[in-house]
């Protein structure tokens, strides 16, 4: 790893056959890595680093499948995402493993893993915190609980009978299974119902089933959505080119069903407790606490929160980056402002900002038109670019502006800063709103 970079996994592995190819494709990725040959390597690592996950491989046997629980234990209270490379089992999941996933395991591919995962971790001790604040209040927020109902999974594709076996060993798993033949019939099911998983035949036509993975990575309610593309050993399309078209995981015939319906599986449970964690979340928009016209957290309750957030941050090790949008006073918007209608369309753009954000971060209105954002586990460049990205996004969007007028868009002043070491959380609020007052200047 080179001097000066930090790394965000750590990969537990005495083999460079696996160690090797994986971490120099991380890197690439941006998931800097740094490979540890045993657990207290290991455990060196996550004490001194800020690192984000790791990856076991479970070829160690039942050594390396005691380290899940002494890694985290080593990050608490910072929660660590671990993931096992071997042999599927639901029940690594008692022992510490977030997931386990069967070898080879493509770069890419433990790309989005790893995003899941952290994220998913960080709105864990988001609500975490959010519970603490809200009871300050006289609030409580109720505790994310997993559904007990059967994984609900999509097959889509020609009936093939390499699919239908697969279908029959996902049933044997206790998933219910829904048959789609085209993509058509796949999208109506999708925007009916809810699924947990998503199961594409190549057959074929792979780029009917590459163009359908796109599409769920298009729609913000599937974005989610575990895709898992059923190939021909023969197929023209290669495993890098599926996992960066939205694919989450590659499977051939030349699997046996039942180890590939234990993979679909594993993936519907995770993404499951993710939507779990994401609604208790959301949930806090109904607490009675939130700005009445926005929905966004009041100037004090984030306050109180930020603070909080701050010293998690510290004692986590983990990055907390603030930002302030303050809409921009264009001279194109003094009638729009003296007529009131900015006003009116403030509501909506408070709205946007909050369905615009991940949900682990938290979005306030401090005045008439400025919005803040908390950004847990998220250094300054990445916020920069996500309060770039929703006023980019707000700006696309037209207000009215009264009868004989043409409609209004608007632009932000954006302001960015992440919160120091020794360096309070009101501090980095205050350079944060300072830089944006001084883009109005400007």
């Amino acid at each position: 790893m080179a001097a000066g970079v930090q790394a965000r996994v750590v990969i537990v592995a005495r083999d460079d056959a696996l160690a090797g190819p994986l971490s120099e494709g991380l890197d690439r990725l941006g998931w800097r890595t740094v490979t540890a040959r045993g657990g207290y390597a290991a455990l060196a690592a996550v004490a001194d680093l800020q690192i984000e996950a790791a990856i076991i491989d479970l070829a160690e046997g039942e050594e390396a499948v005691a380290l899940a629980e002494r890694l985290k234990e080593a990050c608490a209270p910072r929660r660590l995402p671990i993931v096992g490379i071997g042999q599927p089992d639901p029940s690594l999941e008692l022992r510490g493993f977030d997931l386990t996933l069967a070898a080879p395991l493509h770069p890419a591919q433990a790309a989005m893993r790893l995003e899941t995962l952290v994220r998913t971790a960080v709105a864990e001790e988001e609500f975490e915190l959010r519970i603490e604040t809200f009871a300050d209040r006289g609030r409580s927020l109720d505790v994310p609980e997993l559904e007990a109902a059967p994984f609900q999974v999509l097959a889509i594709g020609e009936p093939a009978p390499q699919f239908l076996a697969l279908s029959n060993a996902l049933a044997e798993q206790g998933a219910q299974v829904v048959g789609a033949f085209t993509a058509y019939t796949a999208f109506d099911y999708l925007h009916e119902r809810r699924f947990d998983a998503v199961v594409l035949w190549a057959g074929e036509n792979p780029q009917e089933a590459l163009s359908i993975a796109a599409g769920l990575r298009r729609n913000t309610r599937l974005y989610h959505t575990p895709a898992v593309l059923y190939m021909r050993p023969d197929s023209y399309v290669t495993a890098s080119e599926a996992y960066h078209r939205g694919i989450t995981d590659v499977a051939t015939p030349e699997t046996p069903e039942s180890e590939t319906a234990r993979r679909v599986v594993e993936l519907a449970r995770a993404y499951r407790r993710q939507t779990a964690v994401r609604q208790a979340l959301e949930s806090a928009r109904n607490s009675g606490l939130m700005d009445a016209a926005t929905g966004l957290f009041t100037r004090d309750l984030f306050a109180a929160h930020l603070a909080r957030l701050a010293a998690a941050s510290k004692q986590r090790n983990r990055a907390l980056s603030v930002c302030v949008l303050k809409v921009a006073d264009k001279p194109d918007l003094a009638a729009v402002r003296a007529g009131g209608w900015l006003a009116r369309a403030i509501p909506q753009i408070g709205s946007m900002v909050g369905r615009l954000v991940r949900v682990e971060d938290t979005a306030a209105r401090l005045g008439p038109d400025v919005f803040a954002l908390a950004l847990p586990a998220t250094p300054m460049g990445a916020a920069r670019a996500a309060g770039e990205r929703i006023a980019a996004v707000i700006g696309c969007t037209a207000f009215e502006a009264g009868d004989g007028r043409p409609p209004f868009v608007v632009e932000f002043d954006l302001g960015v800063a992440e919160v120091g070491p020794g360096e309070t959380a009101g501090r980095a609020l205050e350079d944060a709103a300072a830089e944006a007052y001084a883009r109005k200047a400007s």
